[in-house]
């Protein structure tokens, strides 16, 4: 009897360690399948976190723009509008290079966009010749290109699809009419006029030149010499230095933007004479920069032709035609104005256009934003 009870004992003993094992086994099996639903849940979690990223990333419309670079006020005022228009918050991803004044530097930035698949490339290029080969490779590439403020020279204008920008050649039409009208009323009896250029060979300076040499022939004005002053203040001080010195009989300066102007008005300046109605010498600008505007209110320019640096709005709509397969025009010209240091508003006509010539104030000046 003593024995069986030992054999019973010793039974349940070994059944009771059976269970347990089994028991613990299943123990290890859930803690294993509750792991491997854990580890699959957070992968998936993670992978669906990178996939949103990459998605909310390729959603964004990724632009590579090539500025000129940032010798004016002008060009500052354009580089910052363009910005304000292609941001994340607006669904942009923009690529922003200067070349420095340097097409070569253009010329590799273009191609570093092609090679970094951008949807589209928007450049200002700094001279228009000598786009041939790379825009054939954008082309190749199959990425629209849209040029703003100067222009290209192409064998083939199918190289880009959109030039924004302003028409150089009706704002010194504008500019020299007003001066005209400026001459007459005042009965100056001649016009020794010198010409501070732009950036030989960019389309503002081409348009702006031509004008003048064609009102100069036109009204029957002296055109005395004729220089780059780079479109920097430094560059046209030094130019309008060596005029002074070489013509004694200066009375208007056609300065091509207002950096050139404001240099041209120190070397004036330093060299004993003044400027202004009134002074010796009248200046003649382009830009309408609100430092412009204000040393015109000032009464240190007679005549600013505006020249609108807004041009991302434009960039957008034509973005906006190319994605819709309607695109209305190849050339856009933005909206312009031309101020004058005169009492009252008045109106010129120009190839059947009536214009008007804004009498500069101080909520003009107050009002620009660049």
């Amino acid at each position: 009897l003593h024995s069986t009870s030992r054999r019973q004992r010793q039974m349940c003993i070994r059944d009771s360690k059976y269970v347990m094992k089994r028991i613990m086994t299943g123990l290890v099996g859930i803690v294993l399948l509750i792991s491997i639903i854990v580890i699959a849940v957070t992968a998936e979690g993670d992978k669906r976190i990178e996939n949103d990223g990459s998605e909310s990333q390729e959603k964004l419309v990724t632009i590579g723009f090539s500025q000129v670079g940032a010798e004016s006020d002008w060009r500052t005022a354009n580089s910052i509008y363009i910005k304000q228009t292609f941001t994340p918050e607006r669904g942009y991803d923009l690529l922003f290079e200067d070349a420095k004044q340097k097409q070569s530097n253009q010329i590799m930035a273009i191609r570093r966009f092609i090679q970094q698949e951008v949807d589209y490339i928007v450049f200002s290029p700094v001279v228009e010749s000598g786009w041939d080969t790379v825009l054939e490779e954008a082309k190749r590439a199959g990425i629209p290109v849209i040029v703003i403020d100067r222009k290209v020279s192409v064998r083939d204008t199918g190289l880009y699809t959109a030039w924004i920008g302003s028409n150089f050649y009706l704002e010194g039409q504008k500019a020299c009419k007003v001066l005209n009208h400026y001459v007459e009323e005042n009965q100056i009896p001649e016009v020794n006029i010198v010409n501070i250029q732009g950036t030989l060979g960019a389309t503002s300076q081409i348009g702006r030149t031509n004008a003048l040499e064609d009102a100069a022939d036109k009204y029957g004005w002296n055109l005395l010499a004729q220089e780059s002053g780079e479109y920097t203040e430094a560059k046209a001080y030094e130019v309008m230095t060596k005029m002074l010195k070489e013509y004694e009989d200066i009375n208007f300066v056609y300065c091509e933007n207002d950096n050139e102007a404001f240099g041209a008005i120190d070397a004036i300046r330093d060299a004993g004479k003044t400027v202004g109605p009134g002074g010796d010498i009248q200046i003649i600008s382009f830009d309408a920069t609100q430092e412009g505007l204000r040393r015109m209110r000032n009464g240190e320019i007679l005549i600013d032709a505006e020249c609108n640096p807004e041009h991302g709005y434009y960039v957008e709509k034509v973005m906006e035609q190319i994605e819709d397969k309607e695109l209305l025009q190849k050339e856009w010209n933005v909206p312009e104005e031309v101020f004058a240091n005169i009492p009252e508003n008045y109106e010129i006509m120009l190839g059947g256009k009536r214009y008007t010539i804004q009498a500069i104030t101080e909520d003009i000046v107050k009002q620009r934003e660049y």
